[in-house]
C-alpha cells in the first residue's frame, strides 16, 4: 500500500487555518458519557465461556468503555475532553464552572462524577477505581434511586456541562448507555419535555450517540422512545459523511457479560474519533459557471506516535516546558527581530530575497477548486499510479441546495460508463494544486448488511515523471507445475476464515508500545516487560494446518532442483574481492598490506569502496575513483574532493 500519510504543507496554509498531527483542521472533540445505573443495569451477567468465569454488569461494562476511551485519549488526543455523568443514582451532584455545587435538587438522581475537562491523571485513576473495585468506597455512588429519573432532567443536565465546560467546541457528543427503552411509557408530558431537550442540544451542535443494551429476556427496541430523541445522520451532516446505521444487534449484547464489555468497547471505540473534514466546502465545477459543493476527507492514513510537549522531569512533579526561539546574528551575537528575517533562494550563486507578500503571491494558484478537466476510461489508470493518500468527497448542501442530486447523477454516470474524471485540484488557501483521477465508488458492505464503505468519489493524485521508478529488469524461470500444484495447496491452507482480512483487528505494536509506556509513566504504574504484537504470525496453527504440506513442497523442490542441476564436477572456486584478499595479506606477514589496486567492472569497484568505509577511510580514495563510483550509482561526480567523500559516505548510510 503507498504511504498514507497526509502532505504537511504547513508554509503553504494561512495563519488561521491551522491542521493538527493528523492533518485535518485543528477540532476539539468534548464526549460525556451519560450512563445508567438502575437494578437490571447493575445485574451481573456470567460468561458463556465455561474457561471464563468472570461475570459483568452493564454499569461496570460501560465504565470500563469510558475508562479505556480515557486511557487512551488522555495521550493520543491531549487537548479533548471527556465526563462522566451517572443517572438513576440515589446521590446527586452536580458542579458549575466555578466549582460551586449549585445544589441537589437542580438535577436530580444525575451525578456528575467526573467533570467535563481535559482528564488528569488522578481522575483516570479514579474512574478505574470504580469501574474495577468492588471494595472500593466510590461503589456507594452506583446506589440505584427507587423514584424513576427524568429524561429531560438528563438531558438539560448534559446541556449546561457542555455550555459552560465546553461552549466553544466543534465536536460535542453525548453518549447514552442504557438497557430502558421506554423510560417514560406512561407520561406524554414527560417524554414530550425529553423530546425539546433532545432538540435543545441539537441546536447547540451537541451529537447524541445511543448505545443500547438488550436484557437476557428482552430485545431493546428503540422505536419506543429513542427514536424521537436520536437524529439519524444525513448527507448534509459535515461530520458524518455515511450514514450511521442504529442497529441494536450491533450495539447490544447477550446474557454473556465478556461479549457486553467486547461489544461496547468497540462500537464506543468506531464512534469515538469524529469524521473532521479535511477540506469543506470546495465547489466542484462541472462545467463554466455551473458549480456543485463537496467535503473531503481523509479515510486512509498512517498514524504515528508524535509529540505534543516537552516535559520537565527535574522538579517533585512532572511540569510542561513552554519553548521559546530566539534568533541570534552570527557576527554580533544580537537578538534578530522578526521583521529583519527575509526568505531567499539560491539561483545562479545569488541569494534572491522575496517579501511575504511576494511569497504568497508565488504560492497563489487560486481559490480551493475542483475542476473537471475531461473525461477517460477506466483503463487509462494503471495501478502503480495511485503512489499518495486518496481524498474522499461527498456532496454538501450547505453552499449550493441540489449539490447531492447533480453528485449522485455525475457518480452513477461514471460507474456506468466505466470511466474517470481528469480534476485539477487545489485542497486550501495557498495549497499546491493537483491533478488527479475521480473515480466512482461503489457502497460496500458487510455481510450483516452495515455499512463499512459509503458511495461517494475518490480523487486520486496522480504522480509526476520523477515520482515513479522504473522497475529493475529481471530473468525469472517459471517454476515446474508439480511445484505450482502443491504450493497452490498451501496456500488454500493459510487462507483466513470466508477470505476475510480486518486491519482494525491488528493494532500497530510498535504505536501501542509507545502509548502504554506513556500511559505507565503518567499513572504512575508499573513498566510492562514487552509489548503486545497482535501481528505475529501463530505459528502452532501454521504447522498444524500446513506443516506436512510444506515439507512435501520441500521434498519435491528437491527432485526439480536435481533433474535440472548441470551434470559434471563442481568447482569449489570462489571469487574473492578486495576485501578478502587484503585480509589474508594482513594475516600472513602481520603487518598491513599494499592496497590491491580494483579490477575492473562494478562489482570490484564496489567491494573497494565499501572496503574503505567500513574502515573510515574512503578519504584515501584518489578522485577518479570516488567519481567513477558515484557515476555508477547515478550521483553527482561534480565538485571537490571532500564533496565526493561526503556523497559517498552518505550513499552507505542510506543504503
Amino acid at each position: 500500500m503507498a504511504d498514507n500519510n497526509p502532505s504537511r504543507e504547513d508554509d503553504q496554509l494561512d495563519e488561521e487555518e491551522e491542521l493538527d498531527d493528523t492533518g485535518y483542521k485543528s477540532v476539539k472533540d468534548a464526549i460525556l458519557f451519560a450512563i445508567e445505573v438502575s437494578d437490571s443495569m447493575l445485574a451481573r451477567r456470567a460468561s458463556s465461556d465455561p474457561k471464563k468465569s468472570v461475570e459483568e454488569s452493564p454499569t461496570t461494562a460501560a465504565l470500563k468503555c469510558a475508562y479505556h476511551l480515557m486511557q487512551q485519549r488522555i495521550i493520543s488526543n491531549p487537548q479533548d475532553m471527556m465526563g462522566i455523568l451517572l443517572y438513576g443514582t440515589q446521590a446527586s451532584k452536580f458542579y458549575d464552572e466555578d466549582e460551586n455545587s449549585r445544589g441537589d435538587l437542580s438535577y436530580p438522581h444525575c451525578y456528575l462524577f467526573t467533570d467535563l475537562d481535559i482528564p488528569s491523571a488522578q481522575e483516570v485513576k479514579e474512574l478505574r477505581a470504580l469501574a474495577e473495585d468492588d471494595e472500593t468506597d466510590l461503589r456507594e455512588v452506583l446506589t440505584p434511586s427507587k423514584e424513576p429519573v427524568s429524561m429531560s432532567n438528563v438531558l438539560f443536565c448534559a446541556n449546561q456541562i457542555f455550555t459552560s465546560k465546553a461552549p466553544n467546541f466543534l465536536s460535542r457528543r453525548l453518549f447514552i448507555v442504557t438497557d430502558n427503552d421506554n423510560p417514560h411509557a406512561d407520561s406524554k408530558s414527560l417524554r414530550s419535555a425529553a423530546t425539546v431537550r433532545a432538540k435543545d442540544l441539537y441546536d447547540l451542535g451537541v451529537t447524541i450517540e445511543l448505545f443500547p443494551i438488550s436484557n437476557p429476556d428482552h430485545d431493546f427496541d428503540s422505536s419506543k422512545f429513542y427514536d424521537d430523541i436520536i437524529y439519524k445522520a444525513s448527507p448534509t451532516d459535515p461530520e458524518a459523511p455515511s450514514y450511521l446505521k442504529l442497529d441494536s444487534k450491533d450495539t447490544t449484547a447477550t446474557a454473556d457479560g465478556i461479549s457486553l464489555l467486547s461489544t461496547l468497547l468497540s462500537s464506543i471505540n468506531s464512534r469515538s474519533v469524529p469524521r473532521r473534514a479535511y477540506i469543506t466546502n470546495v465547489p466542484l465545477e462541472l462545467g463554466p459557471n455551473f458549480k456543485i459543493s463537496v467535503s473531503g476527507y481523509l479515510l486512509f492514513k498512517r498514524q504515528e506516535p508524535s509529540r505534543n510537549c516537552f516535559v520537565w522531569l527535574g522538579g517533585e512533579k512532572p511540569q510542561i516546558v513552554s519553548g521559546v526561539t530566539t534568533q541570534i546574528a552570527d557576527d554580533t551575537a544580537r537578538t534578530i527581530e522578526k521583521w529583519e528575517i527575509k526568505k531567499a533562494y539560491k539561483f545562479g550563486g545569488d541569494q534572491v530575497s522575496f517579501s511575504p507578500e511576494e511569497l504568497k503571491d508565488l504560492r497563489n494558484f487560486g481559490d480551493p477548486v475542483i475542476r473537471i478537466i475531461g473525461f477517460k476510461p477506466m483503463s487509462a489508470l494503471p495501478f502503480w499510479a495511485n503512489v499518495k493518500h486518496p481524498f474522499f468527497i461527498y456532496p454538501s448542501e450547505e453552499d449550493v441546495i441540489g449539490s447531492t442530486r447533480v453528485f449522485s447523477a455525475l457518480h452513477q454516470t461514471l460507474l456506468r460508463d466505466k470511466k474517470l474524471a481528469l480534476v485539477w485540484f487545489i485542497p486550501r488557501r495557498n495549497g499546491a494544486p493537483i491533478l488527479g483521477a475521480m473515480v466512482a465508488g461503489e457502497e460496500k458492505l458487510d455481510e450483516d448488511g452495515v455499512q463499512r464503505f459509503p458511495p461517494g468519489m475518490w480523487i486520486i493524485p496522480l504522480p509526476f515523471a520523477d515520482d515513479v521508478r522504473q522497475n529493475p529488469e529481471t530473468s525469472l524461470n517459471v517454476a515446474p507445475e508439480p511445484l505450482i500444484d502443491q504450493m497452490r495447496m498451501i496456500v488454500q491452507q493459510l487462507q483466513l476464515p470466508k477470505a476475510s482480512y480486518e486491519p482494525l483487528k491488528y493494532p500497530n505494536p510498535s504505536l501501542q508500545w509507545h502509548y502504554r509506556i506513556l500511559q505507565a509513566l503518567a499513572l504512575d504504574e508499573d513498566l510492562p516487560e514487552q509489548p503486545e504484537d497482535k501481528t505475529k504470525p501463530k505459528y502452532r496453527q501454521i504447522d498444524k494446518r500446513a506443516g506436512d504440506y510444506v515439507l512435501s513442497w520441500a521434498e519435491e523442490l528437491e527432485k526439480q532442483d536435481a533433474k535440472t542441476a548441470p551434470s559434471g564436477p563442481k568447482s569449489t572456486l570462489v571469487k574473492r574481492g578486495v576485501k578478502d584478499r587484503v585480509a589474508d595479506a594482513e594475516d600472513a606477514s602481520g603487518k598491513p598490506a599494499k592496497r590491491v589496486k580494483a579490477e575492473h567492472g562494478p562489482e570490484a569497484l564496489d567491494d573497494e569502496v565499501n572496503f574503505h568505509y567500513q574502515k573510515g577511510s574512503v578519504s584515501k580514495l584518489t578522485v577518479a575513483t570516488l567519481k567513477e563510483f558515484l557515476t555508477s550509482h547515478g550521483r553527482s561526480a561534480a565538485g571537490k574532493k571532500a564533496d565526493l567523500v561526503e556523497r559517498v559516505e552518505e550513499y552507505f548510510e542510506r543504503k
